[in-house]
């Protein structure tokens, strides 16, 4: 299924949201990747309209490969895992594992798929970027700053959607903590970002040493998988599971 909804990659951010758009509509609620999919594509259109307003970016056109970038690797997840689960990147199977769990509650769904595609897919959808147009993550530049102004839009959209995530006891939980538990998962988007930059650094130190480039980001991979992991289970358990 997800190879004919996913029949190339995407070229850019417009075909981006028709590809999200179309997983939308051909996944039914119970499934896990469908609530991922659903907050993913709540954030692109967040940033393909501030990209389109061009003056809050230093460097819109970085942006916009880099969210091109970032979701074909999501895209290729996908694929690979409908080809054979084994061959699924080890940061995603745990989500595509659950994805169809009874007792798994949508906002676990979303957490495990953010888990995955930031602390997986971004170092990678930017070294691919800088590779592309040039420069390095190793500039703390006007791209730089442009990367963290997106946490702006992730704030927007966190708080847009949050009810449809908030459902039996994880509502009855949001509305005895809010605000305290929005700043802690924010908190946490915005680390994981700021780690996916630095990773991206790492990666792109190790270009002269391919084989250690390779086994740091496969290590990062499978940590990735034991973190969304965590996510799913721990969540579980605190509701009842």
């Amino acid at each position: 299924m997800f190879t004919e909804v996913l029949p190339h990659p995407a070229s850019t951010i417009d075909d981006v949201v028709a590809m999200m758009t179309a997983l939308e509509h051909a996944l039914p609620p119970s499934d896990g990747v469908r609530w991922f999919n659903h907050l993913y594509l709540r954030v692109t259109l967040g940033v393909r309209a501030a990209i389109a307003g061009a003056t809050a970016f230093n460097d819109p056109r970085f942006l916009d490969r880099l969210d091109v970038a970032f979701a074909n690797l999501y895209f290729d997840a996908l694929c690979a895992n409908e080809r054979d689960p084994e061959s699924a990147p080890p940061a995603w199977r745990p989500l595509f594992s659950a994805r169809s769990a009874p007792r798994v509650l949508p906002l676990q769904f979303a957490l495990a798929g953010m888990d995955a595609h930031i602390n997986r897919d971004l170092p990678a959808g930017l070294v691919t970027v800088f590779d592309e147009l040039g420069g390095s993550p190793l500039d703390r530049g006007g791209r730089r700053d442009d990367f963290v102004r997106v946490n702006g839009i992730l704030e927007t959209v966190e708080a847009q959607v949050k009810p449809e995530f908030a459902t039996g006891p994880i509502g009855t939980l949001d509305r005895l903590t809010t605000p305290v538990d929005d700043r802690l998962a924010m908190w946490s988007v915005r680390a994981a970002r700021e780690a996916a930059w630095t990773n991206a650094a790492v990666l792109w130190q190790l270009k002269a040493v391919p084989a250690l480039r390779q086994d740091f980001f496969d290590r990062l991979d499978r940590f990735t998988g034991f973190s969304a992991e965590a996510l799913l289970a721990v969540q579980s358990r605190a509701s009842g599971g």
